[in-house]
């Protein structure tokens, strides 16, 4: 008698077991997503997304050939020195009655920017959770892959990458960095012109004088509401006192001030500076790689914690190929990009996902991934403080620009 064959029969019918168990939402989700894949195919999405590391751009470069050749998604990089270029030509194609076929399909954004546009209701949404991968996000414990700069997402925008405040420092030459900005402007104090903040013009600038905010704040929760003239003026002070003191012995006096991060890094790489700020844990690793950081390069989080924040792609209301988008920010969402992104022959971000979420062979990506001495561990890290809301950032940099550019 010929024997039977058992197991194709048992996959089988356990597979078609699995479609009928799906819960009527689980089928109308898959039923939908391929409605969204068909209509995404061969379309052409610009991604307006800050273009200043080329790291990230070449991890941009990837996702697109990716999506290209997996669901018939071009992606087109439309690289920007500041996310308010993308918010501006949004806000200007509404003023002219573009409400279809906008020229941008996906923006990389958060904080200001997002606020910006949700206020005015020029996002497309909510759409996160129709998003597959969404499923593995983590919506707990990473508090601000859910509430970005105080702001509630309400699936308005998709997570894609963490970041957190770091001091990265040439441990050859700074034995002991400062745990604080107080202790950094003291450190500063003692060795004049050996560290520097990015322009306040630029997000990281911004960020560095927020940091120092959180710390100097009497009332930190503060910061939780937005800011107005009077509580401005009253939480405010001990920053400028704070930043007038510190001023004189940054490089150059404080006179000028590199353009952007990476600039900032290159003074550090050829010995001008000591220490700088970032806002990617893994700036150093990353960074030792490819040759732009020496391997004495290190990195230390405040002892009272650092800000912290994700950042989003989001869809503008009149997106001319909205499904292509979303098929670009589901794929950033899944583990497999994800533990790519991590990897910091990649670019070293930390990811929004839940491990636990994860099957075993999805976690291995992460456990297996190098860890450089430069490489915080995630307890290290530890819990990151919350971004204060949009209005202080936009009001220290007024208020930077108005002091200190005269």
């Amino acid at each position: 008698m010929r024997p039977i064959r058992i197991w194709p029969v048992l996959a089988r019918v356990a597979a078609v077991a699995f479609v009928l168990a799906l819960a009527p939402g689980a089928r109308a989700q898959s039923a939908e997503w391929s409605a969204v894949l068909a209509k995404a195919r061969d379309q052409t999405v610009n991604w307006n997304a800050w273009a200043g590391d080329e790291k990230t751009n070449a991890f941009i470069a990837w996702t697109g050939a990716e999506v290209e050749r997996r669901y018939g998604v071009k992606v087109n990089h439309v690289k920007l020195k500041d996310t308010s270029e993308a918010v501006t030509r949004v806000v200007a194609e509404k003023a002219a009655g573009r409400d279809t076929g906008g020229s941008v399909d996906l923006v990389w954004i958060n904080g200001p920017n997002f606020l910006a546009l949700s206020e005015q209701r020029l996002l497309f949404g909510p759409f996160a959770a129709k998003l597959p991968n969404y499923r593995f996000v983590d919506t707990e414990h990473i508090r601000s892959n859910v509430v970005d700069f105080t702001v509630p997402v309400e699936g308005m925008e998709s997570p894609w990458r963490r970041a957190q405040i770091v001091l990265v420092y040439d441990a050859q030459r700074v034995p002991s960095p400062p745990r604080s900005m107080v202790a950094l402007a003291q450190w500063a104090a003692r060795h004049p012109g050996r560290t520097t903040h990015p322009s306040v013009r630029n997000f990281l600038g911004a960020t560095f004088l927020k940091q120092a905010l959180h710390e100097l704040a009497s009332d930190p929760a503060a910061l939780q509401r937005p800011a107005t003239d009077a509580s401005f003026a009253a939480v405010a002070g001990p920053l400028w006192s704070w930043y007038d003191a510190l001023r004189p012995s940054l490089w150059r006096r404080g006179a000028q001030f590199p353009e952007n991060g990476p600039a900032q890094r290159q003074l550090l790489n050829d010995g001008e500076i000591d220490l700088m700020i970032s806002f990617n844990p893994a700036e150093a690793a990353v960074a030792q790689l490819s040759g732009q950081l020496p391997q004495s390069a290190r990195t230390v989080v405040f002892d009272g914690g650092t800000i912290g924040n994700t950042s989003f792609v989001a869809i503008p209301y009149n997106a001319a190929n909205k499904e292509g988008a979303m098929v670009v920010a589901d794929f950033l969402l899944e583990p497999a990009t994800q533990a790519r992104a991590q990897d910091v022959r990649e670019m070293g971000n930390f990811t929004v996902l839940d491990l636990a979420k994860l099957a075993p062979a999805e976690r291995r990506r992460f456990d297996e991934l190098p860890r450089p001495p430069g490489l915080p561990t995630n307890a290290e890290l530890g819990t990151s403080l919350l971004e204060p809301h949009p209005s202080w950032m936009t009001r220290i940099a007024a208020e930077w620009e108005r002091r200190y550019t005269k």
